[in-house]
């Protein structure tokens, strides 16, 4: 009985000073594996799915702007001596994308922009 004994204290030693080497190593793997995302995302490093849902639309936009401008340049030569409202008008009527009923605000709005720095 006493050599069953020795056994488990023998296995129980050896895993005991294989754990005090190991020790170190779990407790930074464990610190990397909850601090790392934590840093990266922190420093940017990390793409969120909001910001990128936000670049996205505003490409989208900035696109769809693009547009925009570039009809009301065809339909009014100088759209830049306008005034607000009919620059406005304007941009409304050209901002209205194929398949939809109504202008995104923001196109108008980036349209409008466009056609003013002209």
């Amino acid at each position: 009985m006493s050599s069953t004994h020795n056994l488990k204290t023998t296995w129980q030693d050896r895993l005991a000073a294989q754990w005090t080497t190991i020790k170190p190593l779990a407790l930074m793997l464990a610190l990397g594996l909850v601090a790392g995302p934590l840093i990266s995302n922190y420093v940017g490093w990390q793409v969120t799915r909001g910001s990128a849902d936000r670049q996205s639309t505003a490409s989208a936009v900035d696109q769809q702007a693009m547009i925009c401008s570039a009809l009301a340049k065809v339909e009014n030569g100088n759209p830049g001596a306008l005034d607000w409202s009919a620059r406005r008008e304007l941009a409304e009527k050209h901002a209205i994308m194929p398949g939809r009923t109504v202008a995104d605000s923001g196109v108008v709005n980036a349209c409008i922009g466009k056609l003013s720095a002209t």
